[in-house]
């Protein structure tokens, strides 16, 4: 047997050796590689779960999707809009009960306000005549006062003067429509007529009670308008003397983020209660005086008293026309028979139909305007919230409101578009001017002109 030579083995030896040393360097290399690579994600793990850990957990059908994504857009607008609707109700609710509560002060507030309103500009024009604030407030307050006193004064007269002469009317009327109901077609006896009457006479009789509690009731309304009238009078003193005060006291409880808006929504808000009152009270006096001679002219008896009832229901608008027109149209029914009363009704009909096409559009105009439906609406739930009161303050401030919302809806409306990005413009180079190279000397003239004629022009930057 032949032997291997000494060089070839020795030569298998070094390339095994170099085998092991490159198989070292290649172990080092993955070591290292892995060692700055770090861990895998967790997330890279997670979103590539192994077949056989998921095949079980996803169910017979196919996967759900998310509740928020399956319930319909419409669906969760409308979830979205009944929620805030029904804190708003909560907080109107609340709000009403508040109201009710204090109603007595609140109605004292308003009505010193509608005063309050009637009597500021002649506070503003004794000032601008040179007459001191309080003065000029103390002599309006007293003037505006004393006139209002004096006319419930008048009324209360003439109805005593006449309580006689219209009670034996009243009975002539009543005497009269029964011979006209005997003589009538609808077959009506003596005997049920006697009857009727046998029925109310019972019908008083049963609700004695009711009656003497509703006579110590209306102590207790008697005490509370008394209070209220009280309220009032200082109310208004306070508001023609402090009125811009009180305003900017109001402002400072008004979020800093919406006070601006309000703080101009105010004086608007002010100029239409104003114009809606001197409004009022100058329709009303008209009302009352044409009325009021077409009754008198009629010869139906407490001309004067009905022609004021007239004036103070006209501020209840729509409801007060109605009502003062047929009490005035009943009045001459049972004093001066059924031809007067169709008078009295067509001049009650002419006179408001002239206010409501002719006075009202050209007196009041088309700021303080509310729409007839707006106005039944808000007459009705001021009238079920706080009675006649309520009623009488409704309307004005549906028209207050109305102006407040629509100027802070105006005010929003520019704020936003004064916030909008303005498109830039490409300039071109030319037109923007080069600054002029100003020699150091005194008095030494500059481009174009001389040195005092280049310092007055009036080209930007010069100031």
């Amino acid at each position: 047997m032949s032997r291997v030579p000494g060089w070839l083995g020795r030569l298998g030896a070094g390339l095994t050796e170099m085998g092991e040393r490159l198989d070292e360097r290649r172990a080092e290399v993955e070591k290292d590689h892995t060692v700055h690579a770090g861990p895998p994600e967790p997330d890279v793990v997670a979103a590539q779960p192994l077949p056989e850990a998921t095949a079980g957990l996803a169910g017979p059908g196919p996967a759900r999707p998310d509740p928020v994504q399956a319930v319909p857009w419409g669906v969760r607008v409308a979830a979205e809009a009944g929620w805030r609707v029904l804190v708003l109700a909560g907080t109107v609710w609340v709000l009403m009960r508040a109201i009710s509560a204090i109603q007595l002060v609140v109605l004292a507030f308003v009505t010193a306000l509608l005063i309050t309103a009637l009597l500021q500009p002649t506070v503003a024009w004794l000032r601008r005549y040179g007459l001191p604030r309080g003065p000029a407030t103390a002599l309006t307050a007293v003037l505006g006062f004393v006139i209002m006193g004096l006319i419930g004064w008048f009324v209360t007269w003439q109805v005593m003067e006449n309580i006689d002469t219209l009670s034996s009317q009243i009975q002539d009327g009543i005497d009269q429509l029964r011979k006209w109901l005997l003589d009538s077609p609808f077959h009506v006896t003596d005997k049920q007529i006697n009857q009727i009457a046998k029925n109310l006479r019972d019908a008083i009789g049963a609700n004695t009670d009711q009656i003497t509690s509703a006579g110590l009731q209306g102590v207790t309304v008697i005490v509370e308008a008394l209070t209220g009238i009280l309220l009032t009078v200082f109310s208004t003193l306070f508001l023609l003397y402090d009125g811009r005060r009180i305003w900017e006291w109001t402002l400072k409880l008004v979020p800093a983020a919406a006070r601006p808006g309000v703080a101009g929504a105010g004086p608007q808000a002010w100029r239409t209660l104003t114009a809606y009152v001197r409004g009022t009270v100058i329709v009303a006096l008209i009302d009352a005086i044409f009325i009021g001679l077409g009754i008198y002219f009629l010869n139906v008896p407490m001309a004067v008293p009905l022609a004021v009832f007239i004036f103070l229901f006209a501020f209840i608008p729509l409801v007060g026309a109605v009502m003062s027109g047929a009490l005035a149209v009943v009045v001459a029914l049972v004093t001066q028979g059924v031809f007067t009363a169709v008078m009295v009704l067509v001049v009650v009909l002419a006179v408001q139909q002239i206010e409501g096409h002719v006075l009202q559009p050209f007196i009041l105009g088309r700021a303080v305007r509310v729409h007839p439906l707006a106005v039944v609406l808000s007459v009705a739930a001021g009238g079920l919230i706080a009675g006649i009161g309520g009623a009488v303050v409704a309307v004005p401030l549906v028209a207050v409101m109305n102006t407040a919302v629509g100027y802070l809806r105006a005010y929003a409306r520019e704020q936003e578009r004064r916030q909008m990005p303005v498109p830039e413009t490409a300039v071109p180079e030319t037109a923007v001017p080069e600054p002029a190279t100003v020699p150091s000397g005194p008095g030494s003239p500059g481009p174009g002109g001389s040195g005092s004629g280049s310092a007055g022009s009036g080209s930007p930057g010069s100031s």
